[in-house]
């Protein structure tokens, strides 16, 4: 059974970090591209990261690029998105997810979604 379990979410105050995990099982982390994708109230979801399977490149969207940090490690099956500098408005529920091709861009390419872990930033 395919599974994607996002862990790490919370409270935090600007200027805070947190490490975010996706737990994967059923298949084999390393042959996948896996993203992180968040949305936030009254948002579409957007992708933030990404890295990929074969080469380990990674994408980062503006927002979060120089703050975040994606990485793997494939001997535990598992994917973090170290988050520094968090400010209110990462303020979202953050999701993995896995594509057995490429980083795409477009969400319904992905293969397989974790369910989400909240990460709440005040102010």
């Amino acid at each position: 059974q395919v599974q994607l379990v996002e862990s790490g979410g919370s409270l935090v105050q600007a200027g805070d970090s947190l490490r975010l995990s996706c737990a994967a099982s059923g298949f084999t982390l390393s042959d996948y591209a896996m993203a992180w994708f968040r949305q936030a109230p009254g948002k579409e979801r957007e992708k933030i990261s990404c890295i990929s399977g074969s080469s380990g490149r990674t994408y980062y969207a503006d927002s979060v690029a120089g703050r975040f940090t994606i990485s793997r490690d494939n001997a535990k099956n598992t994917v973090y998105l170290q988050m520094n500098g968090l400010r209110p408005e990462d303020t979202a529920v953050y999701y993995c997810a896995a594509d057995s091709l490429s980083c795409e861009d477009i969400e319904y390419e992905y293969d397989y979604w974790g369910q989400g872990t909240q990460v709440t930033v005040s102010s």
